[in-house]
């Protein structure tokens, strides 16, 4: 069974201090970060770069994927950086964290 990944990570450069959220997709979570890595990902952590992965959640469908990653994207910085820091909960059902990193 496919299992699909919605994550967020933190661009190396950005207008803010912690630099600028990426929210994506994907079905392969080592190899999407890879991508990512080696500038192959999405035009925009070309641009701005990658820092590190904050937060990761799975989703059974890509519709249900698809769903939480529009979610996210409408969400204020300050409601990301809660549910990265563990202080909301994933909120569309069937989603399950996976895992979440901090600078270190």
């Amino acid at each position: 069974m496919t299992r699909y990944f919605v994550y967020i990570l933190e661009a190396s450069k950005g207008g803010s201090p912690n630099g600028h959220y990426y929210i994506g997709y994907t079905t392969n979570l080592k190899r999407r970060m890879g991508e990512h890595r080696s500038g192959k990902g999405s035009k925009f952590v070309r641009a701005f770069g990658f820092k590190k992965l904050l937060y990761s959640e799975t989703h059974p469908t890509r519709s249900a994927a698809m769903k939480r990653e529009a979610q996210l994207k409408t969400w204020t910085r300050a409601q990301k950086e809660a549910l990265v820091k563990g202080k909301i909960k994933a909120t569309l059902p069937n989603s399950r964290r996976e895992s979440r990193h901090h600078a270190g």
